[in-house]
This record gives C-alpha cells, structure tokens and sequence, in this order.
C-alpha cells in the first residue's frame, strides 16, 4: 500500500466517524413513560412537564409524540424518527433559550423546528459589557450539529438600543454574530442629542456584543436630514462612527451640502455629530470578523 492509498484510506474513516457521531448526536431521549404502541408507535408522553435532551438542547413541554416513517416500526427507526412537542415548549441551549407553541424535531435532519409565535432570547457572555438579544418570527430551526438558528418570517431582532427586521435571519450562538437577509434594515434608537439611525441594504451582519455592523449592497444611511448612500458600510455603535466606501455620497436635505468620496478613498460619517467627512485614503472593513461558521 502506498501512501496515497494509506492517506485516502485514512481520510475515509475520519469521514465515516465523523458521520456516526452526528448521528448519534442527532438521536432524542424523551423522558417518562409513553402511551402507545411500543414496536410500531406512535409514543405520547405527557407531564408537567415533558422533558427531552438531544445534543446539547434541553426541550420541555406540555405533551411530546413519537413517531417513526410510515411503513417502518418504531423500534428499527431510531435515528429517522420524528418527535413533536406541543403547548409551552421551551428549547434551552447554553446561553439561548427559545419559546413556542410547538416543536417538530427529525433525527434525519438533525433541526428542530419551532412554530407558533416563536421568541428567542440571547444573553451575551459578557453581561456588564452587552445587551441580551431577543428574537421573534414566524418560524425558528434550531440545528443540533452546530449552535446555529435560523428563523424566517418577519423577523425582529433586538439588541439594546439597536432593532432589526427581516425575512431571515441566522445567528451564530458561538460567536455572537447575526446575519440578516431579505430587505433588511437596522436602527439605532435616537439618544440624546444624536438622531435616530437607520440603515439598509441588501445584507446585514452584525456582532451583537460588540455592536459591530457590516452592510453590504446598495447601502443607505439615514440620519436626520442626512442621506450617506454606497456599496458597503462598517459601523461601530460605541463609537460612534460609521465608513462608507464604494461610491459613497452624502447629501444634507437641509443645507444642502453634497459630500462625494474620491475614488479611491471613502466617507466617514459621526453619528453623534452628525458630521460627513471624505477620507483621501481607502478604508478596509474588516470582513474576516462577519464571518459565519464553515463560510471561506
């Protein structure tokens, strides 16, 4: 055997492992004594409450079903079987805990899919320095092979003095980070003597803990009598500054002052001051830190 076939050999059972363990990660204990046909099912447990572990969630609730394929007994199903919880479901995971009025879970898949006005909050891991997030929608899929959420439908995600809606949303419970898709837009609430803040484009990622903003496509900046429009835009909530690059433009309504950033430079906006200024220089946003998980 050379050591081509040795390497490819080796790389196989790492994949065949790795695959295992996700499954086995995948299957769900559902605690108590069911109802039902034991060999073919369906089970139903009922308590006060219900309580199920898979992976690293914890699933509580009034009832819970379970259920294999149709054709299949329940007892050769494990790992294609579907639970349903229904009635005060609550879904903790670490930091995030998730409420709705049902759940539907498949070991195939490894998501939990949460239904009924679902809300989810997030407390950050540094409590003294960040706000808790708190996140409604139609519908919230938990994933168990990884700490990532994605909801769908009207989102609304808070996090202090900043709000965001969406048609989408993906959240990193690792690393703190949101990602907003489908006519996104984010507002920084007005404090003080500084304006309400809002901006668009066609993608928004943020940091919630730090309050960091990346927005890409077609961005608009609106504050006040300000309009700061671009390709691209970095924000820093505590600071209080916000770069635009990629043709970036910034008109005043009120004096009607046009600010244009050179070609190869960028604007800098201060949303406490409400002051536009062109950089000379580009600007570099940091897109490594907006990252995903698995994204290159």
């Amino acid at each position: 055997m050379n050591s081509k076939q040795l390497a490819l050999i080796t790389a196989l059972t790492a994949t065949t492992v790795l695959a295992q363990t996700a499954a086995e990660n995948r299957i769900i204990n559902i605690q108590g004594a069911p109802r039902g046909d034991l060999r073919n099912g369906p089970l139903t447990f009922t308590g006060s409450p219900v309580k199920a572990t898979v992976s690293t969630l914890q699933i509580q609730a009034a009832q819970a079903t379970l259920a294999a394929p149709a054709g299949m007994p329940l007892t050769n199903a494990k790992g294609k079987r579907t639970a349903n919880f229904t009635d005060g479901v609550v879904v903790t995971r670490g930091r995030l805990t998730a409420k709705g009025g049902k759940l539907t879970y498949s070991e195939a898949s490894g998501q939990g899919v949460l239904s009924v006005n679902p809300t989810a909050t997030f407390v950050p891991e540094d409590r003294s320095n960040g706000d808790t997030v708190t996140i409604s929608a139609g519908q919230m899929s938990l994933d168990v092979d990884n700490n990532l959420s994605t909801s769908t439908g009207n989102v609304r995600l808070t996090n202090g003095n900043q709000s965001g809606r969406a048609e989408r949303l993906v959240f990193d419970e690792d690393q703190e980070l949101a990602q907003l898709t489908g006519s996104p837009t984010l507002t920084r609430a007005a404090k003080g003597n500084q304006k309400e803040l809002t901006i668009s484009g066609q993608e928004v990622r943020a940091r919630t803990g730090e309050k960091l903003l990346y927005v890409r496509g077609g961005v608009r900046l609106v504050q006040g009598s300000l309009t700061t429009t671009g390709d691209a835009v970095y924000y820093d909530d505590k600071k209080n500054v916000a770069y635009v690059v990629g043709n970036a433009v910034s008109v005043d309504s009120k004096t009607r002052v046009t600010v244009r950033a050179p070609a190869s430079g960028a604007l800098e906006q201060r949303t406490d001051l409400a002051r536009v200024r062109a950089l000379n220089t580009a600007y570099k946003i940091p897109t490594e830190q907006f990252k995903l998980r698995g994204e290159k």
